[in-house]
C-alpha cells in the first residue's frame, strides 16, 4: 500500500437513525470498532428526520447525535468520536456546555463537524426559517473558540449576543472544528475557520478540485490546509456479487443529477453510469474496497469514514470484513 493509505484515518458511521437503529448495533457495535482499530466513530444530525429514498427505508426512527456519542463514549475507550455533521438548529453555548462536559467525561476525543443542512423544514419546525445557515456555521465556530477558551465572555453577531458568560468545564484542550459540504464555497470556508473540510456523498474528482481550491488559499492565507475527510457509502460484501446485491444504483444516479448541482459533472454534463459518480459509492469484495480507498489517497483524502448504512442489516458483518480484511492491508 501507499505512504498516504498508511497515513489515512478510517471511521464508520453509526446506525443510530433508520429501521436497524437499535442500542445492541451501537453499543456492540462501537466496541467491535476499537477492537478492530477503527480510528472513529461518527454521527449524522438531524431534528425533523426525512429518510433519503434512494438509501433509506421509510423509517423516521433517529438517535439524537450527541446523547448517541455519549453512550458510545461510555463504553468505548480511545476511539475518536465525530459529528457528520452538526446542524445548527441548538444554541451554541448549549452545544459548548455539552461537548465540554463530553470532553471531561470521556476524554478529549472528539472532531464536531458543522454543515447548514439541507432541509428548510427543520429550522422553521423551531421558528429559524429564513435563515442563512452557513452564518450560523461560523457563528458556532466562533462562539466555541471563545468559550472553550476564555472566561466572561461578551459576543454579539447577527445572530447570537450574550454578555459575561462562564462555561464550565471546558474541554481539555482544542476540540477540531470541520465545515461539511460539497459546495466549493464550503471547501473556502473551511479554510478561512475550520480545522477540517468533510463532504458527505460525492466524487473523486470534486474532491480533487475542491483540494486543489483550499492548497491553494491556505498557500495564500500563510495556513495549514485543513484535513480533508470524507464519508462515501459503502457496502462491502465477501465477493463482489454480494457488495453489489440490491444497492439502487438508479436511485444514487437521479440523487446525484437533482442535488448534485455542486459536483463536477461529466462531460455530457449528466451523471449516467456508476463510473460517472465514483467516489460516491464504495462497494465490492475486501480487494476492491481496498482499491477504491487507495483512489481516496490519491485525491488527497486524509479521513475516511464507511457509511454501510446501504448494509445496516448487516452491520456487524461489515464491521468484520473491514476490520479483518481491509485496514490491515491499508496499513501495511
Amino acid at each position: 500500500m501507499s505512504e498516504k493509505t498508511k497515513n489515512m484515518k478510517f471511521g464508520l458511521l453509526l446506525p443510530h437513525f433508520g429501521a436497524y437503529a437499535s442500542r445492541t448495533r451501537l453499543l456492540d457495535g462501537a466496541r467491535l470498532a476499537e477492537a478492530l482499530d477503527f480510528d472513529s466513530l461518527w454521527v449524522r444530525d438531524h431534528l425533523v428526520f426525512e429518510p433519503h429514498a434512494e438509501m433509506e427505508a421509510a423509517n423516521t426512527t433517529f438517535y439524537e447525535a450527541l446523547t448517541t456519542l455519549s453512550v458510545l463514549g461510555a463504553v468505548t475507550d480511545r476511539i475518536t468520536l465525530g459529528t457528520g455533521s452538526l446542524i445548527p438548529f441548538r444554541h451554541p453555548l448549549h452545544t459548548a456546555l455539552s461537548l465540554g462536559t463530553m470532553s471531561k467525561l470521556l476524554g478529549n476525543r472528539f472532531i464536531i463537524g458543522y454543515g447548514a443542512g439541507t432541509f428548510d423544514h427543520e429550522f422553521e419546525a423551531i421558528g429559524m426559517g429564513g435563515i442563512w445557515r452557513p452564518e450560523l456555521v461560523e457563528s458556532n465556530a466562533n462562539i466555541f473558540k471563545r468559550v472553550f477558551r476564555e472566561n466572561n465572555v461578551s459576543y454579539k453577531d447577527d445572530h447570537y449576543e450574550f454578555n459575561n458568560v462562564n462555561l464550565n468545564p471546558k474541554p481539555d484542550g482544542d476540540i477540531p472544528f470541520w465545515y461539511c459540504g460539497a459546495t466549493p464555497a464550503s471547501a473556502r470556508l473551511a479554510v478561512k475557520y475550520a480545522d477540517g473540510w468533510m463532504p458527505g456523498r460525492t466524487t473523486l474528482k470534486t474532491i480533487e478540485k475542491r483540494v486543489e481550491k483550499m492548497t491553494e488559499m491556505s498557500a495564500e492565507a500563510g495556513r495549514t490546509v485543513p484535513t480533508v475527510g470524507v464519508i462515501p457509502p459503502t457496502s462491502i460484501g465477501k465477493t463482489h456479487e454480494a457488495a453489489w446485491a440490491n444497492l439502487n444504483i438508479d436511485g444514487l444516479l437521479r440523487w446525484a443529477n437533482e442535488r448534485g448541482k455542486w459536483w463536477v459533472k461529466p462531460e455530457s454534463g449528466v451523471f449516467e453510469t456508476a463510473e460517472d459518480i465514483q467516489g460516491s459509492l464504495i462497494a465490492g469484495s475486501p480487494e476492491e474496497v481496498i482499491e477504491e480507498v487507495e483512489k481516496f489517497a490519491e485525491s488527497g483524502v486524509e479521513h475516511l469514514v464507511f457509511d454501510v448504512r446501504l448494509s445496516f442489516d448487516r452491520w456487524f458483518e461489515q464491521i468484520e470484513l473491514l476490520g479483518d480484511h481491509v485496514l490491515p492491508a491499508l496499513r501495511q
